[in-house]
């Protein structure tokens, strides 16, 4: 029910005065008209005429998403403002000013209506589930309930800005291979349709035998060119079909993070992520002042793979009745002996969200080497990949020639 609140909050166009009598419009996302106008009154101002705003359809398809690099610059803007001594209610004025995107400006001012209608700046938050899980929350609740919001907004600001960068990271590496095979297909399929049909006027003419490569490649482009729209729907179906199987079947959601994890290449990339997100979001609940159950519940939903997500509720369950979280780790068989020790070390000191935050850097360390020489390694096996699929094409269409220099 809170999603559908969240989505379907409307927007209130306003006119009035301020308090010092100039003239003063805009627009305020409020849950209703009377809560709109009590909003308004407590910013001091008069209002002379206020309407709710009716929404296109085609700006509503248009409409930019609020995306996680808007929550991190929102995190980020907050905390600097708190810190400042900015009070919180000013802190979100400001910082919905200075944002671009209309819909997350849209979502700050939603928070401060709620805020100033009494309601906790976490409790506000969870009115709008999509943009901000559970784990924002809590370590909002927690900084609220400790008196030391600010502290804790900067902390969460961090922990959003280095999740953001691991993110950013894993699509590098996966962004380069993905367009150059998308380039790959492409020049084929101009190849196939424009060049190879101009070979066959030319062989057509020699009345000679074609070499079984040749034949294979003009067939090809025969039919690429006559059912080019069948190629189309098909390719298409296929794509519609793994976003609906995706979207729809958990079954086969959790297929995909096994198959992720064993990709020969990418896998231990994945990995490597996974267990720098653990220890990220464990250092920074833990250090928080979550308890430690309640952390790795958090912590379990940050992994963004089910088999993980399976085996920190296993640990959760093996914590809750007494165990140590470095033996609970230890026996799920899914973490490096290496965060293993240093978590033993951290349980021993009393130090365990520092040495969880050092395992953290090490594995983001260990993720941009990675994609680094991913990236590196890639380019030449890529180029090749272009060179044997191009070439192949152009021997195909010069065979005939030195088959035909070979009988002279």
């Amino acid at each position: 029910m809170a999603v559908k609140k969240a989505q379907m909050m409307p927007t209130f166009a306003y006119e009035g005065v301020d308090r010092k009598g100039a003239k003063i419009k805009g627009e305020l996302p409020a849950r209703n008209m009377a809560l709109a106008k009590v909003t308004l009154r407590k910013q001091g101002i008069t209002i002379k005429t206020i309407r709710e705003k009716r929404k296109n359809i085609l700006e509503g398809l248009m409409k930019k998403k609020v995306t996680t690099l808007d929550i991190t610059i929102f995190t980020r803007q907050l905390a600097t403002m708190m810190k400042a001594g900015v009070p919180l209610v000013q802190g979100f004025e400001i910082v919905a000013e200075g944002l671009e995107n209309p819909a997350m400006r849209e979502v700050v001012l939603g928070i401060k209506g709620e805020v100033e209608g009494g309601n906790t700046f976490a409790g506000a938050l969870r009115k709008y589930p999509l943009y901000f899980d559970n784990l924002f929350c809590s370590l909002v609740e927690s900084g609220e309930q400790s008196g030391a919001l600010e502290t804790m907004l900067d902390r969460v600001a961090i922990y959003k800005e280095k999740s953001e960068l691991l993110k950013q990271k894993i699509k590098k590496a996966m962004k380069y291979p993905i367009a150059v095979i998308c380039v790959a297909v492409i020049v084929t399929i101009i190849l196939m349709v424009k060049v190879v049909p101009v070979f066959e006027s030319v062989f057509s003419s020699f009345g000679a035998d074609l070499p079984a490569f040749t034949k294979l490649v003009v067939n090809m482009s025969t039919w690429m060119q006559q059912y080019w729209f069948i190629l189309i729907i098909v390719i298409g179906a296929i794509i519609a079909c793994f976003l609906e199987a995706k979207k729809r079947s958990k079954k086969f959601r959790d297929g995909l993070d096994h198959l992720a994890l064993k990709l020969p290449i990418f896998g231990d990339l994945i990995y490597k992520a996974i267990i720098a997100r653990y220890s990220r979001t464990l250092a920074t609940t833990f250090a928080a002042g979550v308890p430690l159950i309640d952390a790795l519940e958090s912590t379990a939903g940050a992994t963004n793979n089910v088999i993980y997500e399976n085996a920190v509720m296993k640990i959760r369950e093996d914590v809750a009745t007494g165990q140590q979280l470095q033996f609970a780790m230890r026996v799920s068989n899914r973490f490096p002996s290496m965060a293993i020790q240093m978590v033993a070390i951290g349980e021993e000191s009393g130090a365990l969200d520092s040495m969880l935050d050092k395992v953290a850097t090490h594995f983001e360390n260990e993720v941009d080497n990675a994609v680094d020489g991913l990236t590196s390694m890639m380019e030449p096996l890529i180029m090749a990949v272009l060179g044997v699929l191009v070439g192949g094409l152009v021997i195909a269409m010069y065979l005939p020639i030195f088959q035909m220099g070979s009988v002279v």
